[in-house]
């Protein structure tokens, strides 16, 4: 979603008043039944899926089937506040994971309600499946050819769920990253759960919470076109996930997980 927007540009000493593309940058909130448990800046489209991801990513729950809906609150006119709905039998205490702030676009983990809150227990991932360098290689210039929002507004976060032979299966955008991860791993976990034999591909660096929320979802490798994080190479390590940053067409760097290159 973009908005156009009249500006003035300078370009080499020179302004003009030219109409310009701005992403879309807007509160969504999240329930779980009648309670509050995040308020996130994101990019408006996909919200069912950024929802349903969100709920598996956070850990709260363990996976699709516990989640009958995400819905728009019956009782608003907008899009701006979704429910989560549970599957029948299941149960969660909202309050184990309200946040007490708001998540920026730029920070997902900024309103956790404690630091303990930040560090999510995940399951190992497989031993594979084993990636080739060569394939690798292409996944950032695949991404980039269906990045459509980026590629008008030039401010805007992506992510990817890649097969080892190098198939794009899922792409969402998003002003925010995590949102990004969140959308992606929401619309795969739809049709298959859990994600063990995927790559995820993200825009930028690869944060911490960029692993985690792979971790969680099964996903055993994370690769970024930018640099990784320390605590991303060591959970990374932890976890037995595969890490990579600066992955280009001509090269990488491996930060954990090397057993999986082939």
């Amino acid at each position: 979603m973009s908005d156009a927007r009249r500006v003035y540009r300078v370009r080499h000493g020179v302004g003009e008043s030219v109409d310009d593309i701005l992403v879309a940058e807007e509160p969504v909130e999240f329930r779980l039944g009648s309670t509050p448990i995040a308020v996130l800046m994101r990019t408006p489209g996909n919200d069912a899926e950024l929802g349903l991801g969100f709920a598996l990513t956070e850990a709260i729950v363990l996976r699709p089937s516990e989640v009958a809906e995400v819905r728009p609150v019956p009782e608003t006119a907008d899009d701006e506040r979704w429910e989560i709905v549970l599957s029948e039998g299941v149960q969660v205490d909202p309050e184990q994971f309200r946040r007490n702030l708001y998540t920026t676009s730029s920070c997902g983990v900024c309103g956790k309600a404690s630091i303990d809150a930040v560090r999510i227990a995940a399951p190992s991932p497989p031993d594979g499946p084993m990636l080739r360098p060569e394939v690798l290689l292409g996944l950032p210039d695949t991404m980039r050819l269906h990045q459509t929002q980026f590629t008008s507004t030039g401010g805007i976060h992506a992510a990817g769920l890649f097969t080892a032979d190098g198939t794009l299966l899922e792409l969402r955008e998003d002003i925010g990253r995590h949102n990004a991860v969140d959308k992606v791993i929401g619309a795969r976990a739809k049709t298959h759960w859990p994600l063990g034999q995927v790559i995820l591909m993200v825009s930028g660096r690869v944060s911490f919470e960029m692993v985690q929320k792979a971790a969680v979802a099964g996903i055993p490798a994370v690769c970024g076109v930018s640099a990784a994080s320390t605590l991303a190479a060591d959970l990374g390590e932890e976890l037995g996930i595969t890490v990579i940053g600066f992955l280009r067409d001509d090269g990488f760097n491996l930060y954990a997980g090397s057993h999986r290159l082939s």
